[in-house]
C-alpha cells in the first residue's frame, strides 16, 4: 500500500509544541500515558469479546510489555488489546476529537509553570511521547482484521500512514529517544516509573521479552483492594490514570456496598474544572466495570449529568456481563447503584462543607454551577442539593448557604430575595438593591444561567419563597428597617402625581407602567418586571440564544425615585413644561434605566438627539 502523508490538526500542533516545551520536568509521565492507553485497549477488547469471542481466539491472556533496544535507542510499549485500523489512526492520532480543546488553547499563556497546570486539566495522552522522542512509530492491527498499519511522525506538523506487518492483534508504540534521554533505556528507571504511576493497572506490565520478562506491577484492580492497603500516592496515580492528567484530586471516595445490588466505587472530584465540563452533551467520565471487566465509560444511567465532574470507576458483582450498553441504561439495578452513588457524594460534600468551609468553597467555585443543574433536573435529590448550594450576596464577599441567609432575615421579611445578572460586581451596583440595602435586607446575587431555571422550579426553601428583587411586587414596605440603616426621609414633591400621569401618557407602549418607587434611595429611576412577566435577565439570556420570538423587549415598569433631585425638579415643572421638552426628559429617563440594566437604548439616534438638546438647554439657561 502506498504511504500517505497527512497534516496534524491545528490544535494538535499547538499541543505538541506546548508539551515539548512546558512539561520538561515531568517527562517520565509519557510512559504512564502510553501504558494507560494500552490498558484501555485491553479493556475494550475484553468487553467486545463477551459478544464476539472470535476476537480473542488463541490469545485471551491480556498483557502489556515494555521492550528496550539499547542499540537502536528505542523504547516500545506493546499490548494485545483491540488495536486500530487506518481510519482509527487518522481519528485518534491526527486530531483531538475532544470538547473544550479551543477553550483550553485559548487559556494558555506561554508561561511554562501556569500552562503545566492547565495541561493537567486537559490531559496529554499519546502526544506526551514527543517530550522524549525525536520520532514515534505506531504499528497496529485491529482485532478481527487481517491488515496492519504503521503511523509515523517526528511531531513537527505531519505524519504518515502506510501498510505494515504484525502477526497478531494489538498495538506497538515505539519511541525513538532523543540524544539526551538515555535514562529511559535503564531497567531500574523504567521499573521505578511503572511502580510509581502504573502499579494499579489491572493487566500485567512486563519488562523484557520471553521467560526473562519481569512483572513490574501488582496487577490487581486498585478499587478492589482494601482501603487500608492503598496509599494516598496510589490513589493519586489512579486518579491521574482515569483522568489522563497529573493534577491531584480534591476529594477521594472509596466505598463498597453489599445488599440487593453489590458494588464497589472509587470516585474522585478534581480540584479544577475540566475543559469539557460545559460540553453540550454533558457526558460523564466514570467507568463501569462488571466483575473487573470494563463495560463502558459512557453509561448514561450511571451518574446524573449534573455530577459529570466525577472521575473514577464503579464495579458491580450483580450486573450481567452479556448485556449491551444501551440495555444497561434501563436496568433497575443500575438505578439503585446511581441512587447510592448520589447519596454518597452528597453526604461527603455536606461533611466537607461543614468541616472545611474554605476547602468547600474551592469545590463550589469550580463545580457549583453544574451541581445546581440537579435542582432543575432531579426532583428526587433536590432537598439534598439545596443545602449544598452556596451564593454570593449583597451582604459581603463571603459565600453563604440558604440556611445562613434565612438566619439573617429581617423582621417582617418572608421571602428569599435574589437578583440575577452576568456579573456580581455589576449586580452590587444595581439601583434595584438600594431599598434593600437601606433596610439591611440581604439579596442573593445570581450569575449562573441555570439560576434562572431552577428557581421557578424549586420555588421555596423551608417555606420561604424565592422572590426577585427586580420584580415590581418586592413588598419592601412590610420589612422592618435595620436600625443602623438610613430610611428615606424626604417627603414626596408637589406635582408628583401630575408628573407620573404625563410620563405614562408620553411613554405609552414603551413601558407597562410608571410608578413611584419604594426601593430607590440614590438613583433617579430603574426598571422592574411586572407581575407575571419574565425576569429581565432571563429575557436577555433567552434573546441572546434566540429562544424568544420577536425583536422588541417586553415593556417594563418604570419606577421613579420621588426623593431624587432630578425627579423633584421634573415634578416642579411638569405642569408647565412644553410637550417636546417633557417628552425628551421622559425618554431620557427610560433610556437611563435601560442602560443601568445593561440593555441597549431602543433608538440610539433619538437618544443622542434628546441628550444633545437637553445639554444645550441646560448650558443656555
Amino acid at each position: 500500500m502506498a504511504q500517505e502523508t497527512f497534516t496534524f490538526q491545528t490544535e494538535v500542533e499547538r499541543l505538541l509544541e506546548i508539551v515539548a516545551h512546558s512539561l520538561y520536568s515531568h517527562k517520565e509521565i509519557f510512559l504512564r500515558e502510553l501504558i494507560s492507553n494500552a490498558s484501555d485497549a485491553c479493556d475494550r477488547l475484553r468487553y467486545a469479546a463477551l459478544t464476539e469471542a472470535h476476537l480473542t481466539a488463541g490469545d485471551t491472556d491480556f498483557k502489556i510489555r515494555i521492550v528496550v533496544d539499547r542499540d537502536a535507542r528505542t523504547l516500545s510499549v506493546v499490548d494485545n488489546g483491540i488495536g486500530m485500523n487506518r481510519d482509527d489512526l487518522l481519528e485518534t492520532l491526527g486530531t483531538i476529537a475532544r470538547s473544550g480543546t479551543q477553550a483550553f488553547l485559548a487559556k494558555l499563556s506561554g508561561d511554562a509553570k501556569k500552562d503545566t497546570s492547565l495541561i493537567g486539566q486537559f490531559g496529554v495522552g499519546f502526544y506526551s511521547a514527543f517530550m522524549v522522542a525525536d520520532h514515534v512509530d505506531v504499528i497496529t492491527r485491529k482485532a478481527g482484521e487481517e491488515h496492519a498499519w504503521r503511523w509515523s511522525s517526528d511531531g513537527r506538523g505531519q505524519f504518515t500512514i502506510d501498510g505494515a506487518e504484525r502477526p497478531s492483534r494489538g498495538t506497538t508504540v515505539t519511541v525513538h529517544l532523543k540524544a539526551d534521554e538515555d535514562e529511559f533505556l535503564e531497567t531500574m528507571r523504567l521499573s521505578g516509573i511503572v511502580k510509581k504511576y502504573s502499579d494499579h493497572i489491572g493487566f500485567p506490565i512486563l519488562l523484557g521479552e520471553g521467560e526473562k520478562a519481569e512483572t513490574l506491577n501488582a496487577g490487581s484492580s486498585l478499587w478492589m483492594r482494601p482501603k487500608k492497603d492503598i496509599t494516598e500516592s496510589q490513589y493519586k496515580e489512579f486518579y491521574r490514570h482515569v483522568g489522563h492528567g497529573f493534577d491531584d484530586p480534591w476529594l477521594t471516595l472509596h466505598n463498597t456496598v453489599e445488599g440487593v445490588v453489590s458494588y464497589t466505587s472509587l470516585l474522585f472530584i478534581p480540584e479544577q474544572a475540566p475543559f469539557d465540563l460545559f460540553d453540550a452533551e454533558r457526558k460523564g467520565r466514570v467507568r463501569l466495570y462488571v466483575r473487573k471487566v470494563f463495560i463502558t465509560d459512557d453509561c448514561e444511567g450511571l451518574i446524573p449529568p449534573y455530577l459529570r465532574f466525577l472521575r473514577g470507576v464503579v464495579d458491580s458483582e450483580d450486573l450481567p456481563l452479556n448485556i449491551s450498553r444501551e440495555t444497561f441504561q434501563h436496568d433497575p439495578r443500575l438505578a439503585k447503584i446511581r441512587s447510592g452513588l448520589c447519596k454518597r457524594v452528597f453526604d461527603e460534600l455536606a461533611k466537607k462543607a461543614e468541616e472545611a468551609p474554605s476547602e468547600y468553597e474551592t469545590f463550589w467555585n469550580a463545580f457549583g454551577a453544574v451541581l445546581k443543574e440537579g435542582l432543575y433536573e432531579d426532583f428526587e435529590n433536590r432537598e439534598r442539593i439545596l443545602p449544598l448550594c452556596r451564593f454570593r450576596s449583597s451582604a459581603g464577599s463571603e459565600l453563604t448557604s440558604l440556611d445562613g441567609y434565612i438566619g439573617r432575615m429581617k423582621p417582617g421579611q418572608d421571602a428569599i430575595y435574589t437578583l440575577a445578572g452576568d456579573d456580581v460586581e455589576a449586580l452590587k451596583r444595581s439601583p434595584q438593591l438600594e431599598g434593600f440595602r437601606a433596610k439591611g435586607v440581604e439579596v442573593l446575587l445570581l450569575t449562573d444561567p441555570i439560576d434562572e431555571f431552577w428557581i421557578p422550579s424549586v420555588r421555596t426553601y423551608k417555606d420561604k419563597p424565592f422572590k426577585s428583587a427586580a420584580a415590581a411586587d418586592a413588598q419592601l414596605d412590610t420589612i422592618e428597617a435595620d436600625t443602623k440603616a438610613a430610611e428615606p426621609t424626604s417627603e414626596p414633591p408637589d406635582g408628583l402625581e401630575q408628573m407620573l400621569g404625563r410620563l405614562k401618557d408620553v411613554l405609552k407602549d414603551a413601558v407597562k407602567d410608571v410608578r413611584a418607587s419604594k426601593r430607590l434611595t440614590e438613583s433617579a429611576v430603574c426598571l422592574v418586571a411586572g407581575e407575571g412577566d419574565l425576569d429581565m435577565h432571563l429575557e436577555r439570556l433567552l434573546r441572546r440564544h434566540r429562544q424568544l420570538e420577536g425583536d422588541g423587549a417586553t415593556p417594563r415598569v418604570l419606577e421613579i425615585n420621588p426623593t431624587h433631585p432630578l425627579i423633584r425638579r421634573l415634578a416642579a415643572v411638569a405642569a408647565d413644561s412644553p410637550e417636546a421638552i417633557f417628552a425628551d426628559a421622559a425618554f431620557l429617563l427610560l433610556d437611563q434605566a435601560r442602560i443601568q440594566e445593561g440593555e441597549r437604548v431602543s433608538d440610539a439616534q433619538a437618544f443622542s438627539r434628546r441628550l444633545a438638546a437637553c445639554l444645550e438647554r441646560s448650558l443656555t439657561a
